[in-house]
Parts: structure tokens; sequence; C-alpha cells
């Protein structure tokens, strides 16, 4: 019984056996005309964006990845199982960009949080190695009055040990509870040694199965 209970959760385990690049967008507009739904990732400059996506699809040339950051700076689109897409939105808070650079940036972004109809879910990916940063609380705190679908996560994991993950974890949980009645779902991961990375894929997996029964 408890073999068959167990071969039975493996069999629904999520997978993504195929990943590939489509497009590299400047402007919503520009974005794939489908209708396939997406996850967006987004998150401050050098967080480990591109790697958490590489690690989520088993394709370490999928998204590239730069010491320097800032290289993001279109609305990327890889197509996951010719199902749908992952999006990577470039970041955000990295002063060293021009003020005409950060404005159409901000601008890329915010349209394409707000208006496209494809996006079901953001992940907003935060260093745990640091405490509660402004610019992202104000982010997440955007995201809430503009009713965005969010959920977030710690990357880096890797970096600190387990008892400060925890630590950080729990600030970031107080901060949030400042403003939230009801905190965000977060995860915690590294790409480094694969850390949440089921937990991640399967967290997509039962919001794709809801949508179609919905």
């Amino acid at each position: 019984m408890f073999l068959l209970a167990t071969f039975s959760y493996l069999c629904n385990i999520m997978e993504i056996f195929q990943s590939e690049f489509v497009i590299s967008s400047e402007k919503l507009s520009k974005c794939p005309t489908d209708d396939k739904i997406e996850y967006a990732f987004i998150g401050r400059s050098n967080v480990g964006k591109s790697s958490l996506i590489n690690m989520l699809t088993n394709n370490k040339k999928l998204a590239k990845t730069s010491s320097t950051p800032g290289k993001t700076l279109l609305i990327n689109h890889f197509l996951i199982n010719k199902e749908w897409y992952i999006v990577d939105l470039p970041g955000y808070g990295y002063a060293k960009r021009s003020m005409a650079t950060k404005k159409k940036i901000e601008q890329m972004i915010t349209s394409y949080i707000l208006q496209r109809e494809q996006l079901v879910n953001l992940f907003v990916l935060i260093d745990i190695r640091h405490e509660p940063q402004t610019i992202d609380m104000e982010f997440i705190n955007w995201l809430g009055t503009s009713n965005i679908p969010f959920t977030i996560i710690f990357t880096k994991a890797d970096k600190i040990s387990a008892s400060k993950i925890k630590i950080n974890v729990d600030n970031y949980v107080r901060k949030l509870e400042e403003t939230w009645e009801v905190i965000p779902p977060y995860f915690v991961t590294s790409s480094a040694n694969k850390t949440g990375k089921q937990e991640v894929l399967d967290y997509i997996d039962e919001i794709n199965k809801s949508l179609k029964t919905t």
C-alpha cells in the first residue's frame, strides 16, 4: 500500500521536460499574442533571477546569466512544455542605469504587470541574505494595491546558514504583517543546490490545474 501511494505521488510530480526561448520584447505590444498563461519572474538586479529560471527548467543555457547586474533589459518569453510561459522581466533598483533607461524599464515593467492578461502569477525574488529592503517592500505593497497575484521567492539560500535563513524570513514576515492581513505565499530557494525547486514547480502545477477546472 505504501509503495503504491509513493508511486502515485511520484507520478504527479511537476516536471519541466522542454523549455525554449521564444522572443525578447521591448514593449508589451511585442509580446506573444497567443493565449498561453504566463508566470513572470522579477526582482532587484543581481538577485539570481536567471539562475533560478535555469534551475527550474533544468536548462543552464536558457536564461542568460551574468555577474554584472542589470543585464536583462527586455521582456523575455520562454515556452515551457509547449503549454505555458516563463517570463523573465528586467530587474529593478539598479542605480547605475541612466534616468532614461530607468524610466523606460519602469514603464515596460508596469505595463506588463498591469495589462498582461495572460499573467497568472508574478514571482518576486528577494535575496535571503539581507534585511527587508525598502524598495522590495514598496514593490510588494504596490502589487497588493494593484490586485496582482504574486508569490515571494527568497533566493541564494546556500549563502547563509539555516538558522540565519529562519531569522531573515521571520524578519520579512514581521515586516509584511505591518501592512498585510494575510502573508503572501513564499518559498526559500537556492539555484546552486536546487533547494525549493520541486516546491515551486508543484505550486505552478497546482495553479495550472486550478485554471483548467475553471
